[in-house]
C-alpha cells in the first residue's frame, strides 16, 4: 500500500523518559472507488512512532494496487473481525493465501519481495496495514512470512475487556512470534466503564489506535483522550505501564502496537525503507531488473 517519500531521523534522545504525542488525526486517503483509509506516517509523527513507519486504517472493497515491491521493512496486515469475505494475499515467496476476518499476515520483505493483496468478489476488508522498520543490520536478510489465523490468537478476557494477542504477549498470555523484530500487537474491545492494563518494556515504542469509540489512555503519568479514528505514539523509556479506560456507554475497539525502538535514521521511498538514498537507488534498480521476483497467476 501507498507511502510517501521521506527521510526520518529516529535516533533516541539521551535521557528522555516517557513521552506521549498529542492525539493524531492522520490524513484521509482514497484510491479509486475501492480503497479508503486514514493514513499516519512517521515523517509526520516523528521518532515516537519508532519502530513503525506507516499505519493505514482502511476499508477495501475491490482490487486497487496490483503487484508491487517491498524491501527493507515488514508489511503487516491485520484484518478486523468485522471484515466480510476473503482477502487474497500473494507474494513472490510463493504464498497464495485467503485471509479471513481476524487474521494477521506478516511479510518480512528483507532484501526484496513482490506482494499483492485484495478482497475477493463481494468482500469488504477492514483492517490496518502497517510498515514496520528493522535495524540497518537486518535490512537485507532473506524475505520471510508468517500467517496467524484468528483462531490461533490467544485472548485476554475479563468482564471489562476482550483482547486478542495477535502477536507477542500481554498479561501472561503469549501469542505467535513475528518473523522479524519482536513486536506485540493487541486487538481489543473494552466494555462500558471497563479498563485494560498492559505492562510495557523499557525503551518501547507504543502506538495506540482507536478504531471505534472513545478511549482514555494513560502511559505512566501522561494522560490523553482519543476518539474514533485517532491514534497516539508514545515512548515508554522507563517501562511505564499502559492503561486504557472506556469512559463511555458503548464499547471501544482499539489496537496497540509495542516494539523496541530502533533509533536509526532511515530513508523511505514508497514501499522501500533503506539506510541511505544510494541504497534506495540500488533496490529500485534491482526491482526494475526483476531481481525481487514476481507473482505467478495474479488476479
Amino acid at each position: 500500500m501507498r507511502a510517501t517519500n521521506t527521510t526520518t531521523d529516529q535516533r533516541l534522545i539521551s535521557g528522555e523518559k516517557t513521552a506521549v504525542s498529542e492525539p493524531l488525526n492522520g490524513t484521509d486517503l482514497s484510491i479509486g472507488g475501492g480503497f479508503h483509509a486514514r493514513s499516519f506516517r512517521a515523517g509526520d509523527v516523528g521518532e515516537r512512532m519508532d519502530p513503525l513507519v506507516m499505519v493505514d486504517h482502511y476499508v477495501m472493497t475491490r482490487p486497487t494496487f496490483g503487484p508491487h515491491p517491498h524491501a527493507g521493512l515488514s508489511a503487516v496486515s491485520l484484518l478486523f473481525e468485522d471484515s466480510e469475505g476473503l482477502f487474497r494475499n500473494q507474494d513472490s515467496l510463493g504464498n497464495d493465501i485467503d485471509l479471513r476476518p481476524g487474521d494477521l499476515y506478516w511479510l518480512k520483505a528483507g532484501s526484496g519481495a513482490v506482494h499483492d493483496e485484495y478482497p475477493r468478489a463481494n468482500a469488504r476488508s477492514h483492517g490496518l496495514q502497517v510498515f514496520v522498520n528493522v535495524p540497518q543490520s537486518q535490512r537485507f536478510e532473506a524475505p520471510a512470512s508468517r500467517l496467524i489465523r484468528a483462531e490461533e490468537m490467544p485472548v485476554v478476557e475479563t468482564s471489562d475487556h476482550r483482547v486478542r494477542v495477535a502477536i507477542g504477549a500481554s498479561n501472561g498470555v503469549t501469542g505467535a512470534l513475528s518473523p522479524s523484530i519482536p513486536l506485540t500487537v493487541l486487538d481489543g474491545t473494552i466494555h462500558s466503564g471497563g479498563a485494560f492494563f498492559h505492562a510495557t518494556k523499557p525503551n518501547a515504542g507504543l502506538w495506540i489506535h482507536v478504531i471505534r469509540g472513545n478511549l482514555e489512555v494513560f502511559v505512566g503519568d501522561e494522560a490523553r483522550s482519543l476518539a474514533t479514528g485517532q491514534a497516539l505514539a508514545a515512548r515508554s523509556a522507563d517501562g511505564a505501564g499502559l492503561e486504557l479506560r472506556n469512559p463511555s456507554r458503548d464499547a471501544v475497539h482499539f489496537v496497540v502496537f509495542e516494539g523496541q525502538q530502533i533509533g536509526e535514521t532511515y530513508v523511505q521511498d514508497g514501499p522501500f525503507v533503506m539506510g541511505s538514498k544510494e541504497q534506495i537507488a540500488e533496490i529500485k534498480a534491482a526491482y526494475r531488473a526483476g531481481r525481487l521476483g514476481g507473482i505467478d497467476g495474479s488476479r
